[in-house]
């Protein structure tokens, strides 16, 4: 690579409707970075592509993702557009030799998620997911805390997320209600959540779950007229982690009175908590412990789990930055990166098993 690592990016892109996460998150994260640049953008209409490298100061817009791949002059190739498309644009750029990171969730199921997988893995190409809570660092310093045992044999874990319901969309979010799309409260606040709590207490090793869609219609705001919902809203989880612990898990997306996350690991010694009024995954997260019969008392984790410059834009362009940073720092040592697309597949292999336990009725083992 040169000495900045060249960023492709699909999905950065700017309509009078407004921007996305390309445009809102990564932008500017890769602008906080000193070993990123953007050298290129790439939307499905060449019109939006030069809109879009002309808000972001970039020379390079393509319309076609087999020419940007091709691209000699990028280095990394960023896909932050709709989940159904990730597959398509992916394996595009891994065919072409280049290392890709993309959004979360990977796949729109675990084949697709497999099939990108065992691509880049076969062909010793590095990969990065967009499953950010792994940079935050209150999550990063909770898991270090339960590593080292302050509060010791970890027994139980409770996680709670509540997200807004969005009960009326335009063409740009209308797709989520179908489930077979991959992107629905269960995939997305549901896996970054589980993702960020996994981060700190380990993996599953056996699930039970029902997911439900409480509320079944949404209003296409640019048809004007109802439409049918079948991704579930309402997921509850009862499982056990390699580690023995027992954990309980509720994501919903709810009309009214959303209040975020809130994450309780309860050890034989202390308890600890994580808090935020939206995502784990992008906080900002308050990080509480208490030992014996103490009081809950915040916790500010200690400057080198902050893995961004100063003058990063707080909110959700924190996190991805961190991920960015990260994998900047492990291509230039030879080091290994996570979340990969291996780090993904094993996300997407617990949401396939709660879908299952969910239809069969049953307790499914990983």
């Amino acid at each position: 690579m040169a000495d900045k690592i060249r960023i492709g990016i699909v999905g950065a892109t700017v309509t009078p409707g407004g921007s996305g996460w390309g445009a809102n998150a990564h932008i500017p994260a890769l602008r906080a970075l000193p070993d990123y640049e953007v050298a290129a953008v790439c939307t499905a209409h060449e019109e939006t592509a030069k809109a879009s490298a002309a808000q972001f100061g970039v020379d390079k817009a393509y319309h076609d993702i087999n020419a940007m791949a091709a691209d000699p002059d990028v280095d990394l190739v960023v896909v932050s557009v709709r989940v159904p498309w990730h597959k398509d644009l992916v394996m595009a750029a891994l065919k072409a030799g280049k290392p890709v990171f993309c959004e979360w969730p990977l796949g729109a199921n675990l084949a697709e998620a497999e099939e990108m997988a065992n691509y880049a893995r076969e062909h010793s190409l590095r990969t990065m997911v967009g499953l950010q809570g792994r940079s935050d660092p209150a999550v990063r310093y909770a898991r270090d805390l339960v590593a080292r045992g302050e509060i010791g044999e970890v027994l139980t874990a409770n996680l709670s997320i509540t997200q807004a319901a969005a009960l009326e969309r335009g063409a740009g979010r209308v797709w989520q209600r179908e489930a077979k799309n991959g992107a629905n409260t269960l995939t997305i606040a549901g896996g970054h959540g589980i993702d960020a709590m996994c981060t700190i207490l380990g993996e599953f090793a056996e699930v039970t779950a029902r997911l439900q869609t409480r509320i079944t219609e949404w209003k296409d705001t640019d048809a004007n007229q109802m439409v049918p919902v079948d991704a579930p809203d309402s997921i509850s989880v009862a499982g056990r982690l390699q580690s023995g612990a027992e954990v309980a898990v509720q994501v919903a997306a709810v009309p009214s009175g959303a209040n975020g996350s809130r994450l309780e690991i309860y050890g034989r010694n202390g308890v600890i908590v994580l808090q935020s009024g939206g995502a784990l995954s992008t906080g900002p997260n308050r990080l509480y412990m208490a030992k014996g019969s103490e009081a809950l008392a915040e916790v500010q984790p200690p400057v080198e789990y902050a893995v961004t410059p100063e003058g990063t834009p707080a909110g959700p362009p924190r996190n991805v930055a961190g991920g960015y940073a990260r994998f900047a720092d492990a291509s230039s040592s030879g080091g290994t990166y996570e979340p990969s697309f291996d780090d993904a597949v094993v996300r997407h292999k617990l949401i396939d098993a709660m879908e299952r336990s969910s239809k069969t009725g049953t307790s499914i083992k990983l």
